[in-house]
């Protein structure tokens, strides 16, 4: 996959991420007469080492950047070996904290890497063993652009039509859910949001998401924003990641100090360990020229506000399960209530579970099962809940 291939967003100052020397994950030449969806290419691979009874094909197909280019991304399909002709599809979205594209779940669902294991590979099995086929698509895209959540959504509505075109699966007239946490929950949240407009032909019955960063720019702000922070490489990837969607908006290295730019070429190919431990005690302040953080530039700063749910406008039609900790603190989670609050006021069904945890990860654990079975019931028809 060349800077190319992913599209025209490859200005100089943007570090890509190093591309996969795997030809399956390029862009065909002719990727513009291909529509959004459309099948590219397709292949079957060994299962991953945490499922059974499953066959495993990879899907690349057409999507759209952020800017309205066409580029190629891959989802990963695990289809129940013992499954129902239509039955259930379920797109999940796998937290992907990471500007380096080994990190995407097509490669690491087969890594011996402990840090970069699928964690999530028990629950996902449960939903296996219920029949229901499983998409899992590398949301961040060709560029491993962490932090433009509005692509991560139209590449999660771009897979399942992807995946309802491709026969062997089975699900063309299935219906779908979709399903995620934290940067995997702002992907399936943008999805929801997105697909009356952008995806109206799907059949979208539910959406489960938990941990969103609805606000990028308030959550930019708590990650160290002034002040060194542990968590400050999160923000600092997201910038590198709008920066590699919006190379005009958000030329970076014009603000970089030598500090960022040591952390911004050592981070080109991170996954969430890397990144956390490259940016611990580090600031935005002390990574820029003069303390001039990139998001007080008006045009980045609207590139970012563009990329926050909680500032768009649309309103899902599917009903909605969100869980999250009424203490985390990586998340602004006064934005995940404006915005909850605001589909609310339109009539959405949404069913919020408020998790009996302190923190970011306790929660996502805590909530997969009932977000799971909140889904179940999506899919047998039963009229969907509302607690607000």
């Amino acid at each position: 996959m060349t800077a190319t291939a992913a599209g025209p967003a490859h200005a100089d100052n943007v570090a890509l991420p190093t591309s996969l020397s795997d030809p399956f994950y390029a862009a065909p030449a002719d990727i513009g007469r291909f529509r959004d969806g459309d099948i590219i290419a397709t292949r079957t691979r060994v299962n991953p080492p945490a499922f059974v009874d499953v066959r495993t094909y990879q899907i690349k197909f057409r999507t759209t950047d952020s800017e309205g280019a066409p580029i190629a991304a891959v989802t990963t399909l695990l289809v129940p070996v013992h499954k129902q002709a239509n039955g259930p599809l379920l797109s999940f979205q796998h937290i992907i904290n990471a500007t380096g594209l080994e990190c995407a779940p097509s490669q690491a669902l087969w890594t011996s890497d402990p840090n970069l294991t699928i964690r999530e590979a028990p629950g996902l099995n449960v939903a296996l063993q219920r029949g229901w086929t499983i998409a899992i698509p590398d949301h961040l895209g060709p560029r491993s652009s962490y932090g433009a959540a509005k692509l991560g959504g139209q590449i999660t509505l771009d897979g399942i039509r992807a995946v309802q075109h491709f026969s062997p699966a089975g699900v063309a007239r299935s219906k779908v859910a979709m399903a995620g946490y934290s940067g995997g929950g702002m992907a399936t949240a943008w999805a929801a949001a997105l697909a009356p407009t952008y995806a109206p032909d799907l059949d979208i019955v539910g959406a489960a998401y938990g941990g969103v960063p609805m606000d990028l720019i308030k959550m930019a702000e708590g990650l160290g924003y002034n002040n060194p922070h542990p968590a400050f490489g999160l923000a600092f990837a997201a910038a590198i990641g709008l920066s590699r969607e919006y190379p005009q908006q958000i030329p970076m290295l014009k603000y970089l100090s030598p500090v960022g730019m040591r952390m911004f070429l050592e981070m080109r190919n991170a996954c969430t360990n890397d990144i956390l431990r490259l940016g611990a005690g580090h600031s935005a302040k002390e990574v820029s020229v003069g303390g001039e953080q990139i998001f007080e530039d008006p045009t980045a700063r609207r590139v970012v506000r563009d990329n926050s749910l909680v500032f768009y406008p649309g309103i899902p039609t599917t009903p909605i399960f969100e869980w999250h900790s009424p203490t985390d603190a990586l998340i602004p989670v006064s934005s995940i209530d404006q915005t909850l609050g605001r589909y609310c006021r339109a009539g959405v069904r949404v069913q919020h579970f408020s998790t009996p945890s302190p923190d970011h990860m306790s929660a996502a654990v805590i909530g997969l099962l009932p977000a799971f079975n909140y889904l179940g019931d999506r899919f047998a028809g039963i009229p969907a809940p509302r607690n607000c």
